[in-house]
């Protein structure tokens, strides 16, 4: 298949599967393994970072709203050293403690990831232990609290989970929707503090990456091309998947991910074991 189709086929796999809890970034090495696409630029994580810059700009657009009062009330907050009773305020500071974690652990972790649990076994592994964790939160957690209910030592545990979710496998909307369920939230507010405090971690994520692949750090050669194609696919598929998402889970348990996940999971051990990996 041509380049520009492969790049095409993956930017809506991304957008898709980037805020669904089933993986982004398992279906970016999944995907590629069984359709046997062996370009090294459709398979590099930095691919696969560029392609979060379409999700980041779903984001952007879909909760536009939420940001243009969010920043100016998180500044208000460090001009005056008071929330002064605005739950905008206090919302801004909640993702910004909830996005720690993760960056700490780009920073300590990334190279070592990248290097050595990328492989497609691993990630039917993950894809498992994620789905299980997603079925105990829906069975212990209250569901009971908004988001403005949120403490902040739960958005730090909250954002702890998204950080494992460098693992690929584990997902990053699923580890912490899960988080956000066990903190008692409910569905909906959930998986909406995780689509906020996922913003600012990809943004990073995309600036490192893009750096590395801009300079030749990563002695891949850019094609432009598949690249644009990409990031616009999954621009578009991120925008459909957010919607889909926060609709479902009004009235939906998230079981049907689960489910998905582990079917998934023994489609992927039985064509792999078929490849004889």
């Amino acid at each position: 298949m041509d380049i520009t189709l492969q790049a095409l086929v993956m930017g809506i796999v991304q957008g898709l599967t980037e805020f669904l809890p089933v993986s982004s970034s398992g279906h970016l090495i999944i995907v590629p393994t069984l359709l046997g696409w062996t370009d090294p630029f459709i398979n590099s994580l930095e691919f696969s970072v560029m392609l979060h810059i379409g999700t980041l700009v779903a984001l952007l657009i879909y909760f536009r709203n939420d940001w243009l009062r969010l920043v100016p009330a998180g500044l208000a907050a460090i001009r005056d050293r008071s929330f002064r009773n605005d739950p905008d305020r206090r919302l801004a500071w909640l993702i910004a403690v909830a996005t720690v974690p993760a960056i700490i652990a780009g920073v300590l972790l990334n190279d070592i990831i990248e290097k050595n649990v990328r492989q497609i076994g691993l990630v039917a592994l993950m894809l498992v232990v994620g789905g299980a964790i997603l079925w105990l939160a829906e069975r212990n957690g209250r569901q009971t609290r908004s988001v403005g209910q949120l403490t902040f030592p739960a958005a730090l545990g909250i954002g702890a989970a998204q950080a494992v979710a460098l693992v690929p496998g584990i997902s990053r909307s699923g580890i912490s929707i899960a988080a956000g369920l066990f903190a008692g939230l409910d569905r909906e507010s959930a998986a909406r503090f995780s689509f906020l405090m996922a913003t600012p971690v990809i943004a990073l994520a995309a600036v490192y990456e893009g750096r590395k692949l801009l300079t030749g750090e990563t002695g891949l050669a850019i094609q432009i091309a598949p690249l644009i194609v990409g990031m616009v696919a999954s621009l578009v598929a991120g925008l459909f998947a957010i919607g889909v998402l926060l609709r479902y889970v009004r009235a939906h348990s998230t079981d049907v991910f689960v489910v998905y996940r582990v079917l998934l999971a023994a489609v992927v051990i039985v064509a792999w074991l078929g490849l004889g990996r």
